[in-house]
């Protein structure tokens, strides 16, 4: 059996499944096309407060599209930056598409992707794990409520330094830009920490699948849908395409 598969079987909860190496926070600057952005983010080195709009320290300047309790950190594999510079031939570095949060994987199991992450699954960042519970009052509880969508500022971002267009659109198709986390407890969050998995309530809702669901041109049997619009913490914008994705008569 795979460590992929592992963590979709039953698995015995809560489980040390990374280890947090970088916490990252942007401040709005000048950006592209008269804009402000804070996408380009710092590594942090102290600890820093996460509330329910996320990292106190880290701004957006777009607070429509970004950001908010929906959206309140944002977490990328870093194969996501290896894929692209081998697609394109690039040398974009981690943190330059506005993650939050890095992790490695431990033990021998997958680093945490999008096709080991469900919808509904909480993290907490930080404790110590003994006698079957973590205890860790300073450490923060974070749920995946939904894939992030990549936007036009990922062109730019990269764009600035180089000649690609629309390195957007293929990573999209790739399914690969990470997801966005609700806060479930508030608390402090710093590198070098163990990460646990502490609840996975719906184990088929991996992002990989809402991803190839959410952009096929088929549509499925209710039976494959119904489960998705069910988990009352996929962000409901994602609920709405899936909706439309049900066969009819």
């Amino acid at each position: 059996m795979s460590a992929a598969h592992h963590l979709h079987s039953a698995i015995h909860l809560p489980m040390h499944v990374a280890n947090l190496v970088c916490v990252r926070a942007g401040k709005v600057m000048p950006f592209t096309r008269d804009e402000m952005s804070a996408i380009d983010k710092a590594p942090i080195a102290a600890p820093v407060t996460v509330n329910f709009m996320g990292l106190t320290t880290d701004e957006q300047a777009d607070r429509k599209h970004h950001g908010g309790p929906l959206k309140a950190v944002h977490q990328m594999p870093t194969a996501t930056y290896e894929k692209i510079n081998t697609e394109f031939d690039l040398k974009v570095r981690i943190g330059t598409l506005g993650e939050n949060l890095t992790t490695e994987a431990v033990d021998g199991l997958p680093e945490m992707d999008e096709s080991n992450v469900c919808i509904g699954d909480v993290y907490q960042y930080g404790g110590q794990y003994g006698d079957d519970k973590i205890n860790g009052e300073d450490s923060v509880q974070l749920r995946i409520v939904q894939p992030r969508r990549p936007c036009y500022k990922i062109n730019d971002q990269i764009g600035q330094f180089t000649k690609v267009p629309n390195i957007a659109a293929w990573v999209s198709k790739q399914g690969i830009s990470g997801w966005y986390f609700q806060v479930v407890r508030d608390g402090m969050i710093q590198a070098d920490v163990p990460v646990y998995l502490v609840e996975r309530p719906y184990p088929f809702a991996t992002l990989e699948t809402l991803w190839e669901l959410s952009n096929a041109k088929e549509k499925f049997d209710a039976d494959i849908i119904e489960p998705w619009l069910a988990i009352e913490c996929l962000e409901e914008s994602w609920k709405k395409v899936l909706a439309k994705k049900v066969k009819r008569g």
